[in-house]
Formats: C-alpha cells, sequence, structure tokens
C-alpha cells in the first residue's frame, strides 16, 4: 500500500527558495521533449540538453516543453532562470510532496496536480506530480517518470484539427488538465468494478482477506480524495483569475473540467460508502455464520445433556457388561474416540467453520 503520509526528506533550515529534490529518484538522467507548433504545422523532438530548451519562449509559435525527472536541480534551476520562474516555484516543483494548488505570478501560472495510475493486480493507486508553468506562449510541465496520461493531447496536436493548433498556451495548459481529471474516471471504473466483485465474493463467502482488501480499497480512495478534492480550487482559480494569459473563451471548457472534478468527488464519497457498506456487510455475514455455527453446536449439546445426566448419575455400575471381560475392549475404546473426534473435525473443516 501507498503511504498518505509520507516523512519529508528536506533537511531542515535551508533558506527559502532553494532547490533541493524531495522524493524517489526514477531516471538517471532528465530527458527533455518538446512540441512547438502552430496552426499551419508542429515540430516535436527530444532536446539533448536543457541549453537547447532555452529557444521555445518566445511567441508566436506555441511551445509544450515537458521534462521527465526532478533529481537534477542545477538543470531546473538553469531552465527556471532562462524562463523567469520564481525560485520558490523550482523548490516546490523538485519537492515531490505539494498538494495541488494554483498560484498566479502574474508574468505565469504556476499549477501543480496529482497524475494518478491504478494497479488492478495488486489493487493500489499510485501518485504522481505534475507541475505546470503556464506562460504567454509556452507550457512547462514537470513530471517524476516518463510515461503519462498525455499522449491523446499530443495526438491531437499532431493531427491539427479542432481548436488544440488554433489556440493559445492557456488551451494547452486546459487539456493537459482535462487529460488528468479524465484518467481519473478511468481509476474509478477499475475500482467500481473491484467492489463489484468483492460484493459478490463477501455474499458467498466472506474471509479476512477480503476484510483486509476493503481496508487496502477505502485507503486508496483517501489518497483519490486527498488528490481530487484541492484540483477544484485549481480549476475555479483558473476561471476567475483575471488575467491575459487566461483568454475569456477558456471559460466554458475550464467549468467543464469542474464540473468533471465534482462528479469525480462525488463518485469517491460514493464509492467510500459502499466500502464502508460492504465492511459492513462482511461483519454481519460473519455474525450469522457463527450463529449458525453455534445453533449447530447448541443442538449437538443439548442431545448429549441428558445422556450426560443419565452417565454422571449411573456410570459404569452395571454387572452385565462383557466388554469389561473382552481383550481389545481399551484400545477399541480409544479408537471409537479418536474416530468421533477426527469426524467432527472433518465435518467442521468442511462446513468452513475452522
Amino acid at each position: 500500500m501507498i503511504r498518505l503520509f509520507r516523512r519529508s526528506a528536506r533537511r531542515a533550515g535551508l533558506a527559502p527558495g532553494t532547490v533541493e529534490h524531495v522524493g524517489e529518484r526514477h531516471v538517471d538522467k532528465l530527458r527533455f521533449t518538446v512540441m512547438d507548433y502552430d496552426a499551419q504545422d508542429c515540430m516535436e523532438k527530444e532536446l539533448p540538453s536543457v541549453t537547447e530548451c532555452l529557444a521555445f519562449r518566445e511567441p508566436p509559435r506555441i511551445s509544450w516543453l515537458n521534462v521527465d525527472g526532478l533529481h537534477d536541480t542545477s538543470a531546473l534551476v538553469t531552465l527556471g532562470e532562462h524562463y523567469g520562474i520564481h525560485s520558490l516555484v523550482l523548490e516546490d516543483v523538485a519537492n515531490t510532496q505539494q498538494r495541488p494548488k494554483m498560484e498566479d505570478y502574474q508574468e505565469y501560472f504556476y499549477i501543480v496536480v496529482r497524475m494518478l495510475h491504478f494497479d488492478e493486480a495488486e489493487m493500489r493507486v499510485s501518485a504522481e506530480q505534475i507541475s505546470l508553468v503556464l506562460g504567454p506562449s509556452y507550457v512547462i510541465s514537470f513530471q517524476e517518470r516518463p510515461g503519462d496520461v498525455f499522449d491523446p493531447v499530443r495526438d491531437r496536436i499532431r493531427r491539427g484539427k479542432g481548436r488544440a493548433r488554433r489556440m493559445g498556451a492557456d488551451y494547452l495548459a486546459y487539456m493537459l488538465l482535462d487529460a488528468v481529471v479524465d484518467s481519473y474516471f478511468v481509476i474509478l471504473e477499475r475500482i467500481g468494478e473491484q467492489i463489484e466483485v468483492l460484493e459478490n465474493q463477501l455474499l458467498e463467502s466472506p474471509t479476512s482477506d477480503l476484510l483486509q482488501t476493503i481496508h487496502d480499497l477505502k485507503r486508496e480512495m483517501i489518497l483519490l480524495r486527498r488528490s481530487v478534492w484541492p484540483l477544484r480550487e485549481v480549476v475555479s482559480g483558473l476561471e476567475r483569475a483575471e488575467s491575459e494569459l487566461v483568454g475569456d473563451e477558456l471559460g466554458v471548457f475550464l467549468r467543464d473540467v469542474y464540473d468533471h472534478t465534482i462528479q469525480v468527488v462525488d463518485a469517491v464519497e460514493s464509492y467510500r460508502d459502499v466500502l464502508s457498506g460492504l465492511q459492513d456487510l462482511y461483519l454481519s455475514s460473519i455474525s450469522n455464520r457463527m450463529n449458525e455455527v453455534m445453533k449447530v453446536l447448541t443442538i449437538i449439546a443439548t442431545v448429549f445433556i441428558p445422556l450426560s445426566f443419565l452417565a454422571g448419575i449411573f456410570g459404569m455400575n452395571f454387572e452385565n457388561m462383557p466388554e469389561l471381560g473382552w481383550k481389545w475392549s481399551y484400545p477399541i475404546f480409544w479408537m471409537v474416540i479418536l474416530a468421533i473426534g477426527g469426524g467432527m473435525m472433518a465435518y467442521f473443516r468442511r462446513k468452513g467453520w475452522l
């Protein structure tokens, strides 16, 4: 399971704006890719070093610069100095434990979101921090590792259909946010399927492993909620921003993303309630099963109570007991005891009581 509250590895006492990587290192070397486009054509390539990224700041073309890896803080500082990014922003970019947020620095917006992936085999949600810097004619995205949910955005830019290449950098930032939110629906769909399977298994044969799975999913829902809930403020802040970086025509698109975040939040809350209900269902099933077991055992005990009472009074005090004279009576007596005990244990195991 992913830890919901990780201890920060950042050293105490550092000056504000000190860029230090906090988090796991997923790549050996930073990878820089760029998509530079306008309404007529699109250029896409991988850049060998950070110095090659410095030529894509100025308009009129729109540039999307993507950085995979955050451990090389010197490269981040070089990039930030050229694009005029504040050192506090670079500090937050390198610290992968940020809460989703949006900050207006007049000349650019800094946006933090959480990109999520769901491992169906381990029933686990993994989170990755995505930092976006929205400028007048560029968007810089910082990722912890290669691989993301932005392939549909890249395809739309390559094809040049629709608004993708006719709009500005603000529309590009919207498309990236929309792709992240859409990926949440995919994860919720997978979790919903797992919840349906859990419900059927609980009704058929509740086990302690199913209870552990329910607890695991509840923790994943907490991670989802922590990632999605602040995203509403991010989208709402962009929609209300009085800045030339965000055009008026983008408002309707941002409202659509905001509606999607509300739907995701509602789905997360619903799934949390369902999982709590499944936990109650498990406890109720176990209680009913225990009642059935106790009913059978009570019947057996009730049958033997009068027999034990009579045996307690009379004991073995009878003259005509031919078994007492048998040579093998004692071994046979123990064989019968072991057979009865073993038979009862096998019966209980077959019934699932053990």
